[in-house]
This record gives C-alpha cells, sequence and structure tokens, in this order.
C-alpha cells in the first residue's frame, strides 16, 4: 500500500505584497462531505473493503464504464468522474488538495463542529466572532467599501462575524428592485437625504450605483458558463463583484446538502450531483477570473468527513477527517498534500474514521500570512500555533 507522507517544503509562489492581499473566497461544504468519494484512495485496497457498493472503480478497471471510474491524480489518488471538470486546473498546478484535515473535535455534531470551525477556535471558550471577521478587523487595509466582505446567501456566515461589518447579498438583481426605475429612483432620493454628511453613506450609494450596473442575467463570461444553480450564481456574482472594483477582500460561499445517511449514490443520485455542482461551478470561475489568479485564492471546507465504511442505507454516517481545497495562481498545486493515515485495521479511529492529520487552521494560517498579507494569526485562531513545518500549499 502506497503511503502519502509529507512533502518537503510546500509552500505558496512569492508572497502577495499587494496592500490588502488576496481575494479571498470561502466555500463551506455544510453536512459533512463524503471526502473519500470526492478525492478516492484508489491505491488502498482497504477503500474497497469498507465499501462494496459506494466505492468509485479504480481509472483502470476495464469492468467499469468511463464515468464509473475515479480520474487519476497521482497514482494513488483520483478525482471522482463528477469532479473532472477540475483536471485543468490541477493540471496546470493551480489546485491543490489536502487530505485527511479536519479539527480536533470529535463530537461529529454538525452544529458544534460548524459552529467552532467557523469561529476558529478549539473549544467553545474561545472568542464569539468568527475567523474571518477577525482577519478583517486586525487587517487594517484602508478599505471602508461596505462590499469589504459579502455572505452570499439571506445572512452572513459565522464565519464573517465580528466588528467589521459585512454585507449578505442573494442576489446583486435585488439591488435594481425588478427594474422599477421610479421605485430605484425614489429609494436614492431617500438615501441621499439620510447620507447627506455621511462619508460611508456616500459610499453606499457608489456601491449600489455600481451593483445596478452589473447585469447578472445577461453576464456572460468570454470562455466559461456557470451552472445554473445557487452555487453558480454565487460564485458569477463574486466574479462580477472582482471586477468592478468595488473592493471586494472576502465572499463567503455556502454549498448545502452533504448529509448524505441514505442512498448517497456512488457514480449517479445525491451525492454526484452535488460534486458535479461543486467541480463545474468552482471550475468555471477558475476559467472566468483567469486574469485575476494572481490576487486570488479560493479554499472549500467541511466541518468533518463521514465514516469510511458505507452503512446499510447504502449512504455513509458522520465520520471525522475531511479535506480541503484550495485554488488559485500561487498555490503549489497539482499535488494531494499532507500525510495519509490509511484506511486499514488500526488506521482508523474513533468507531471508524478517517484520522485528521492536518489541522485545517494550518491551511488558512498560510492562506492568511502569504496571501492575505495577515500575520496575525495568533489573534485569528487564538490559542493554536501553527505547524509551519506542515505547510501544505
Amino acid at each position: 500500500m502506497l503511503t502519502q507522507t509529507w512533502l518537503p517544503r510546500l509552500s505558496f509562489a512569492p508572497v502577495n505584497t499587494a496592500p490588502r492581499g488576496d481575494t479571498l473566497v470561502v466555500v463551506f461544504l455544510r453536512g459533512a462531505a463524503d471526502v473519500l468519494n470526492m478525492v478516492v484512495p484508489h491505491g488502498e485496497e482497504a477503500y474497497y473493503q469498507l465499501r462494496p457498493s459506494l466505492g468509485i472503480a479504480r481509472p483502470d478497471d476495464a469492468r467499469k464504464k468511463k464515468e464509473e471510474r475515479a480520474v487519476d491524480l497521482d497514482g494513488f489518488f483520483g478525482l471522482h468522474p463528477t469532479m473532472s471538470p477540475l483536471l485543468e486546473a490541477w493540471q496546470s498546478e493551480q489546485l491543490a488538495i489536502i487530505h485527511a484535515c479536519g479539527a480536533p473535535d470529535e463530537s461529529r455534531s454538525h452544529f458544534k463542529a460548524m459552529e467552532l470551525m467557523e469561529r476558529g477556535v478549539g473549544d467553545e471558550r474561545g472568542p464569539a466572532s468568527g475567523w474571518i471577521g477577525r482577519h478583517l478587523a486586525t487587517l487594517n487595509t484602508g478599505n471602508s467599501s461596505p462590499l469589504r466582505a459579502v455572505g452570499m446567501g439571506t445572512r452572513p456566515q459565522r464565519s464573517l462575524s465580528g466588528s467589521v461589518p459585512v454585507s449578505a447579498l442573494r442576489s446583486i438583481t435585488d439591488f435594481h428592485l425588478g427594474g422599477d426605475l421610479r421605485a430605484l429612483q425614489q429609494m436614492r432620493t431617500s438615501l441621499e437625504t439620510v447620507y447627506a454628511n455621511d462619508i460611508l453613506g456616500q459610499e453606499t450609494l457608489s456601491i449600489m450605483d455600481t451593483l445596478q450596473k452589473l447585469d447578472v442575467q445577461n453576464y456572460q463570461s468570454p470562455i466559461t458558463n456557470y451552472p445554473d444553480t445557487e452555487f453558480g450564481l454565487a460564485l458569477k456574482q463574486t466574479a462580477m463583484l472582482i471586477k468592478a472594483d468595488v473592493g471586494l477582500e472576502v465572499s463567503a460561499i455556502d454549498l448545502g446538502g452533504w448529509d448524505t445517511h441514505f442512498a448517497q449514490g456512488s457514480s449517479t443520485g445525491i451525492m454526484p450531483s452535488l460534486m458535479k455542482d461543486l467541480a463545474e461551478g468552482l471550475a468555471a470561475f477558475h476559467a472566468d477570473m483567469a486574469d485575476y489568479q494572481n490576487q486570488l485564492t479560493t479554499v472549500t471546507m467541511s466541518e468533518f468527513g463521514r465514516r469510511a465504511s458505507e452503512n446499510g442505507s447504502l449512504g455513509t454516517d458522520h465520520g471525522h477527517g475531511s479535506m480541503m481545497m484550495v485554488l488559485g495562481g500561487n498555490v503549489n498545486g497539482g499535488k494531494v498534500h499532507g500525510r495519509w493515515p490509511g484506511l486499514g485495521e488500526g488506521q482508523l479511529i474513533g468507531p471508524g474514521d478517517l484520522a485528521v492529520t492536518t489541522d485545517y487552521r494550518d491551511v488558512l494560517s498560510e492562506i492568511l500570512t502569504k496571501r492575505l498579507n495577515n500575520p496575525t494569526t495568533n489573534e485569528i485562531f487564538p490559542d493554536y500555533q501553527p505547524t509551519m513545518p506542515h505547510v501544505i500549499i
């Protein structure tokens, strides 16, 4: 069996020297994604013993159709076939995968795990603000834009909470008021009166004007099409905001539905559909933002992984070890980083879960220091010291 080990020196390309660093896009896969079927350890026989029905076939398994076989990455790991849209980013070394990573919490509770991870703390005694909120508060970029940080959806994500105001944005189209020009003018006149002597208010009006000029419905990337889903729309709008230069520093996006206890599906079904949405969306965003990749970092995370073995309902139960992906022009990509703990006897933990060998805060800490120019990770992740020899991006 092949054992994955830490690669010698894994880091970003030259440190970002721009005043405010990269734009950060954080994609949270809510519900605990089954990472063993996303990035498949097809080189490990134990995987197939644990998943006789749900296991994704090896890339060279001639008994299976191509769309049922993993897409090989490095001879040991492979992408689920529905995630093949990300292969181009992998081959161009702009996609890095960190396997067997996650948080130390072993509660296997969605609520607790997401709460602690979004706050960036090891237990409930830590600060109530979110890790992104503390990042924004400790990094003085001189950026007063109301769109400095945006949570795509009806309300901002927990990770954005803190002293710096953030915006929730479900649809830029909302700012058009359905195209009712009279209503738009009435609202603007009212806001001008309220904000007559308010600098921040004037900035808000300016941003509002900018948003009204962005035509989401007719926006077409010259080189890609976004999936027609909520996730695709969130990524498309993030791309539009970056290109419009409205001061966006962070965009937080959720993709839910990963709690697949029943009828999860192998090559087709619930989870393959989610992976297709994820991969097509990220691939479209990556292609659309080709000219911005040196100032853009995208990271995916989930509260924990799922049990290594399939259950009697052809699904998977709550587990522990998870996986992160980092996408961008300065990523040390084309590699699966981290120490692979194995799935064999004596290697699983708890009731039969993938072990965590990389703390998710190691990944985020490097992004913060090297791409977002924020060295105060001790404030962002209190009581945690990143293990820098395990740099994984």
